[in-house]
């Protein structure tokens, strides 16, 4: 391939990492070379992520390749930054952090959400990858901030199918636990308020009005469905201009007229947007698959950005609806 860009990933058998290889499969442009993993150095990729065959003459190994163009970071919270410490990147190579560890005020990372940042993400090296629930949230709300509509106190319930909750096993992400089971879990008090409120802040100046964020665990595999609302004077036509205007230009996120339901998302980088007013209040559904727009998607999105390249290559994926 003409102008490839070598690639490796830190941190290669969580789902993450599992769903990016899948992606950079399909991609002309980037080129899987290395991919690390402490504990599989040695196994073949497929050995761990069985839906790879394809990948059957990678193996996993315990340092990058040296001639690397770009590096995803696929590691726990936390440990980006300590493995930043400790390791030596390839000297050219550009870099997307899909952990936390640099999302919020690093002057260093651009917060890598392109329907705010696109103008900034094509001119830098680094790259921090936002949150799912963070990616769904926020895309339901941009307009609104943009245009300064939000005086009121914003309400927030959404749900997450189990890969959000990684591949360790966990009591609350056992099969038995989990199937036909739905529960609350850090209510009012979620790790990605802070990087929405970063966000919405950076739109609206001076905005400071409560986030009351109600997760939910849901007993399905993948996905998020997050249902945004709010007091707003707007009506339901200039609403619905106001989000068509703001997302012209940003291909992966549709307006829809009808009340979307999770399976039209998943295993793409789609985001469908559903508004609805009713008595005062505008409500805003957002859904999107959380292992792709809310990550490995979302993170080649962000490195198609920037090296110049069609922001779709590798990511016009069809949903699987049934």
């Amino acid at each position: 391939m003409k102008n490839t860009k070598t690639v490796g990933i830190v941190g290669g058998t969580g789902y993450t990492a599992g769903e990016l290889m899948r992606i950079l499969l399909g991609h002309s442009q980037f080129q899987l070379r290395s991919v690390t993993s402490r504990n599989a150095a040695g196994q073949r990729v497929s050995d761990v992520h069985t839906d790879l065959v394809q990948l059957s003459h990678l193996h996993f190994s315990t340092d990058l390749s040296a001639d690397l163009d770009l590096v995803f970071l696929c590691l726990p919270h936390g440990q980006s930054r300590l493995w930043l410490e400790q390791n030596r990147l390839p000297a050219s190579a550009k870099v997307v952090d899909l952990s936390r560890d640099y999302r919020l005020g690093n002057s260093e990372y651009v917060y890598g959400l392109p329907e705010v940042h696109r103008n900034r993400i094509v001119e830098v090296e680094r790259v921090a990858n936002p949150g799912c629930f963070a990616t769904a949230i926020q895309l339901a709300l941009l307009p609104l901030a943009a245009a300064a509509e939000l005086q009121q106190e914003i309400h927030i319930s959404a749900i997450t199918g189990s890969t959000g909750a990684g591949q360790t096993p966990l009591p609350t992400t056992h099969f038995s636990w989990r199937h036909g089971n739905v529960s609350v879990y850090k209510a009012f008090r979620h790790q990605h308020l802070e990087e929405i409120g970063q966000t919405l802040t950076f739109l609206q100046p001076g905005f400071d009005k409560p986030l009351t964020f109600i997760p939910f665990r849901g007993g399905f595999t993948r996905g998020i469905l997050a249902a945004v609302y709010l007091e707003s004077g707007l009506g339901q036509e200039a609403a619905a201009g106001m989000y068509a205007d703001y997302y012209r230009d940003h291909p992966f996120v549709f307006i829809t007229d009808k009340n979307p339901d999770l399976k039209q998302v998943v295993n793409t980088n789609n985001c469908i947007l559903y508004l609805q007013k009713e008595a005062g209040k505008l409500m805003i559904i957002s859904i999107i698959d959380n292992l792709v727009k809310g990550a490995a998607g979302q993170a080649v999105q962000n490195a198609n950005l920037m090296f110049g390249l069609d922001e779709m290559d590798g990511l016009q994926l069809k949903a699987s609806a049934f």
